[in-house]
């Protein structure tokens, strides 16, 4: 449809067009997820699914839109700098929004959730395009979103402490994972994001101090292994993310006003690594 059919949706208030199916209606949207054009992509995509799902819309849909979006998230993957990473990124976002309404309304069974979160674990592990803001084009900023519905993930009732632990390991991947020649480094918030994921797995209560502390200390190593490198060698790219991602989940974890049960624990645990990550830089 035209940009100005759109237009008028948005308009009249975002209210459901009755003039053609609700199944074409999101077909097209989903489409216009993956455009260059913000306008259209941000705009008008994203406002619009966002709005019906949060307004119940999908409720009696819920699967197969998530299904949908969790889909989505192939499209290109395997070819980074390409305009596809616009629908993974858009896809990864509208499927947080599907889970955090099925978490609070009891929408869909753990099967789907377990399906869906595979699925997200797995391309955002794969995501190779970690460009953010794109010149012309908007934001991409794939790991950014896709770290937001690993928290929205994370809160699925359905999750228990071996699923979390499991989600935690991704976040840590997609922390120490060496990005592609020429790809630029986490510089827009991706460490920040994913940190507050980590917090919203860590708000379950479920998973405790003997499964964090060799986590932290897993991301700790590699910072400090990175500061070893060879004469030669530029350890600051792979320090950084690390080491970002270590004081990002300080700040969540010291700032909140949500804290987990285990914060008093973990905030020695991540303070003693800040610690060894950063002994050449303590006066």
């Amino acid at each position: 449809m035209s940009a100005s059919y759109w237009n008028q949706v948005l308009a009249d208030g975002l209210t459901v067009p009755e003039d053609r199916p609700l199944g074409d209606l999101t077909a097209e949207l989903t489409r216009m997820l993956g455009d260059p054009d913000p306008g259209r992509r941000d705009e008008i995509a994203l406002l619009t699914l966002t709005a019906w799902i949060e307004r119940g819309v999908y409720d009696d849909l819920m699967v197969g839109l998530g299904d949908g979006m969790s889909e989505g998230l192939r499209v290109g993957v395997e070819v980074p700098g390409t305009d596809d990473v616009f629908r993974r990124s858009c896809s990864a976002l509208v499927l947080a929004r599907c889970l955090e309404r099925a978490n609070a309304h009891g929408l869909v069974g753990q099967p789907t959730i377990l399906d869906w979160g595979d699925r997200l674990a797995t391309w955002l592990l794969r995501e190779q395009d970690l460009r953010s803001l794109v010149e012309g084009k908007g934001w991409a900023h794939a790991v950014a979103r896709g770290a937001d519905a690993i928290g929205a993930l994370g809160g699925s009732p359905h999750l228990g402490a071996p699923e979390l632990t499991v989600l935690l390991d991704v976040v840590a991947d997609r922390v120490l994972a060496e990005p592609l020649p020429g790809q630029p480094p986490f510089d827009h918030g991706e460490l920040d994001r994913l940190a507050i994921a980590t917090l919203q797995l860590l708000r379950r209560d479920l998973l405790p101090l003997t499964v964090l502390e060799p986590w932290v200390n897993r991301v700790a190593s590699a910072a400090t292994e990175a500061m070893a490198a060879p004469a030669g060698h530029d350890p600051f790219p792979r320090w950084n993310h690390a080491e970002g991602f270590l004081r990002a989940l300080y700040v969540q974890l010291a700032l909140t006003s949500r804290p987990p049960a285990v914060r008093a624990d973990l905030v020695l645990v991540v303070v003693d690594a800040l610690r060894r990550t950063n002994h050449a830089f303590l006066g």
